[in-house]
């Protein structure tokens, strides 16, 4: 036991794996407990969060206590059949989402507008 603590302690993981994994196209009714029942076979959970909005439902984020929990999860639990539903399951990647400047982009579709006269 203590050589495959020794192990995981060695390994080397790619840059993008995190203890945070998103998880898309689960079922709209799935529940906290189903979702504990599946993610939990891999590792100890710290938290679940699910989407309760429109724009969000469906989607969730799995925090593993072990990023290797997360990394097994990941690599398992990828196109993991659940109620009829092939789920996508990736690592959180913080960085990677756009902050969208709204009035730089107002300004460049006024901009299009006045020179093709629309």
């Amino acid at each position: 036991m203590a050589d495959l603590g020794r192990a995981r302690a060695n390994a080397r993981l790619p840059p993008e794996v995190n203890r945070i994994i998103f998880v898309k196209n689960l079922p709209f009714k799935i529940t906290a407990e189903e979702m504990y029942d599946i993610f939990g076979k891999y590792g100890a959970i710290r938290q679940i969060r699910m989407g309760n909005t429109p724009a969000t439902v469906g989607k969730a984020f799995v925090i593993y206590e072990d990023i290797f929990d997360a990394k097994n999860a990941v690599d398992h639990l990828s196109g993991f059949n659940v109620c009829g539903r092939y789920i996508i399951v990736l690592y959180h990647q913080p960085g990677r989402t756009k902050k969208v400047d709204m009035k730089k982009k107002e300004e460049n579709l006024a901009a299009l507008k006045k020179k093709y006269q629309l």
